[in-house]
């Protein structure tokens, strides 16, 4: 549907509704903290559970160390603190070495800090990179090669571009910390206040974009911000891109679809608080819109992945405010992820919907050969299987194949969860090991694996549109 330019314009160019958005955050954690929710030193180390009879129970008649699953068994927790960290928790990415060693780079509001997950499943943890400047939650991580470039919400912070492979020869008895700035490959700082919300990478063709890089009366708007990464040591941008102002995640890659106007092109897929908008950004210093919609129930257009790279056809999209605002389908609470027929990079069009199975709010999402990982919140991971879209677009066909709830204080909710940025903020799914690493807020890091990528029936709590 076409967008609502009158309040785009009022409430969100302005930053009213993203502002919104973030003060209620700050009131949950806020609330979290008086609570004594926040400090991770009351949460015991786990090893392997099993998930039996649709439940991990971690310790025998403890309802907070018992968490609902389908399908996903629980192979180890560690706590923040047990992570040298006295923060919360935010984004994670992973890394795999060349002689195959799995590495994750966890997000806190003091820092990074790193992992190995071992092949049974366990992590060990190495060390950390403290902030740049100041503690904030919004840390976003994401990886360029051998390195994990990292920003921040925080004033001042730019952007760490860190080497990986300095934690191969740590001795895990001699965890390592180390210098936020000396340490560093690279640190790019061409942002007008030093803070970004996210980070995008195009791996293939040595880039990286600063996005939701406020003021937004900047010049770029807190659009795209382009970074050479080329040479990680001496990252420069060649251009930004301010037509739709505040971009909020994206997703920049080789386009392969369809389109044969723009096969060959390099082209973001960006989430921009109300819409879905599609930048050929080519030409980093003459970058063009292409498209820019909007959907029903549109509330804060958060993230989005593509359902296939090589065949970019279809893409899902989340919105992180619609379950708050009881907007379009996602009226009763229940995370709905919106799916998009992109196969006209000019004219895209939304197909359909499906929704969860669990009140919460969807948060992020990543395609993996047919399977899109999704961090809900207080809902935990969920893992849907998307690869009937291509034939049936409406989403009905779509259904759940496991999830692992990794916060189960919000369980005898009505609907099985509460709509609160509670829980979990990330996952990674894209070890060759088939491990799982989950980042929460609360409470620190988990490491699960499927037992079944097999729906038990199709279509269940889907919805057709």
């Amino acid at each position: 549907m076409a967008v609502n330019e009158a309040l785009a314009k009022s409430q969100y160019d302005t930053g009213i509704v993203h502002n919104a958005i973030m003060a209620k955050k700050h009131e949950t954690w806020d609330r979290q903290r008086a609570a004594g929710a926040m400090d991770s030193t009351q949460y015991p180390t786990l090893d392997y559970v099993p998930c039996k009879d649709g439940l991990a129970t971690a310790i025998p008649g403890d309802a907070n160390n018992t968490f609902r699953c389908s399908n996903i068994d629980l192979y180890h927790f560690m706590s923040h603190a047990s992570l040298n960290s006295t923060g919360e928790g935010s984004s994670s990415w992973g890394w795999t070495s060349e002689s195959g060693r799995e590495f994750v780079a966890i997000g806190q509001s003091d820092g990074a800090a790193f992992v190995e997950i071992t092949k049974h499943g366990k992590m060990v943890y190495l060390g950390r990179l403290p902030q740049y400047s100041t503690p904030i939650i919004w840390r976003e991580i994401r990886a360029y090669k051998n390195y994990m470039v990292i920003g921040s919400e925080a004033k001042d912070h730019g952007v760490q571009i860190f080497d990986m492979r300095k934690l191969l020869k740590i001795d895990p008895k001699k965890p390592v910390t180390f210098d936020a700035k000396a340490d560093l490959t690279g640190w790019f700082n061409e942002l007008p206040a030093g803070r970004v919300h996210n980070i995008i990478i195009n791996e293939e063709l040595n880039y990286g974009v600063a996005v939701g890089a406020q003021p937004r009366n900047s010049s770029c708007k807190a659009g795209l911000i382009f970074i050479d990464l080329i040479d990680p040591s001496k990252p420069t941008t060649p251009g930004c891109n301010s037509q739709d102002g505040y971009v909020h995640d994206a997703q920049c890659l080789v386009y392969r679809g369809p389109d044969k106007k723009y096969y060959g092109r390099d082209i973001c897929y960006a989430y921009n608080e109300d819409t879905l908008t599609i930048y050929d950004v080519t030409d980093k210093k003459n970058s063009t819109m292409i498209s820019r919609i909007s959907y029903e129930g549109a509330s804060y257009t958060h993230q989005g992945w593509l359902l296939d790279p090589y065949n970019q056809e279809y893409l899902l999209l989340d919105d992180e405010l619609d379950e708050e605002k009881k907007a379009g389908p996602s009226a009763d609470g229940i995370p709905t992820t919106y799916i998009w027929d992109i196969k006209s990079l000019e004219n895209p069009k939304q197909t359909g919907y499906f929704k969860s199975t669990t009140k919460g709010i969807d948060h992020n999402q990543y395609v993996i050969d047919g399977l899109s990982y999704q961090s809900n919140y207080g809902a935990g991971l969920r893992v849907v299987d998307v690869t009937s879209i291509p034939e049936n677009p409406t989403g009905s066909d779509v259904c759940e194949v496991g999830f692992f709830d990794i916060f189960p204080e919000d369980d005898a909710a009505p609907g099985g969860g509460i709509v609160d940025f509670v829980g979990t903020w990330s996952s990674y799914a894209y070890f060759k090991s088939g491990f799982i690493y989950i980042n929460t807020i609360e409470r620190g890091s988990f490491v699960v694996k499927m037992t079944s990528k097999t729906c038990g029936s199709k279509a269940q709590n889907s919805h057709h549109r």
